[in-house]
């Protein structure tokens, strides 16, 4: 429910237009609905800007559409993450104009288009094999309503990619950075630009990768003093704390 919806509702009471108790009834999912196995938090949005999301992984099929289905009934966007293609032919029963990202392994349901951001959020992954968690970050930002601009596949093995575009990663407000292996590109991207750069390790790479633990060690120890790191495979993390900056 919306900081106008409850407005809305005590205008209607205070006109004679709904009782109390029809008011109570509508305000009863505040500050949220109780599912039995879940506690969908409706009210997120009026607390950080952001609707509640959906962590696909773990859940069945009914748990998420029953998820879905309380939260459609409600004017903000829905994103579902680490979803599947059974997800998906669920949730479209319940909101048609439901996305399927399969890259990105999201589910997006936009009801609010509106861009809430500042300025342009810049997503580069080193490699193609990087794609799905940046894909997962870009689905994300737009969800969250950002302007984006995205680089693939430029990684140090080929800085010349990288260099070439050199003059779109300024026009950036904030850049995520993806990279596996050794994790080395959100160092050479944070010594480029002089905004935040968000650093996000991936499971990709060889036995001594560790399924991302180099990467995210390199990143923590990166000599770039812009960067900031969150957890292996984040994508979603990053794009929400890229979203909080590009709302200053």
């Amino acid at each position: 429910m919306t900081e106008e919806q409850i407005r809305k509702i005590l205008e209607e009471h205070k006109a004679g237009a709904l009782s109390v108790d029809d008011a109570l009834h509508r305000l009863r999912l505040l500050p949220f609905e109780d599912l039995g196995f879940a506690n969908v938090d409706h009210h997120r949005w009026l607390r950080q800007g952001f609707p509640e999301v959906i962590f696909g992984g773990g859940k069945t099929v009914d748990q998420v559409a029953r998820i879905v289905e309380s939260m459609y009934k409600h004017d903000h966007n829905i994103l579902i993450t680490r979803a599947t293609s059974a997800y998906f032919e669920r949730v479209k029963q319940i909101a048609p104009e439901a996305e399927y990202h399969e890259g990105a392994r999201a589910i997006a349901v936009r009801k609010d288009t509106q861009i809430y951001g500042k300025g342009n959020v810049m997503v580069v992954s080193a490699g193609t094999s990087d794609m799905p968690i940046a894909e997962e970050a870009v689905v994300t930002l737009k969800v969250m309503g950002n302007s984006i601009d995205s680089l693939y596949d430029v990684g140090v093995a080929g800085l010349h990619r990288l260099l070439d575009r050199r003059e779109r990663l300024l026009e950036a407000r904030v850049v995520i950075v993806i990279a596996g292996m050794e994790g080395a590109l959100p160092s050479v991207v944070g010594g480029l630009v002089s905004v935040p750069v968000i650093a996000v390790p991936t499971s990709v790479g060889y036995g001594a990768s560790f399924n991302g633990i180099a990467a995210l060690l390199g990143m923590l120890n990166s000599c770039a003093s812009n960067v900031t790191v969150v957890n292996i495979d984040n994508g979603y993390g990053a794009a929400v704390v890229a979203s909080l900056i590009n709302r200053l």
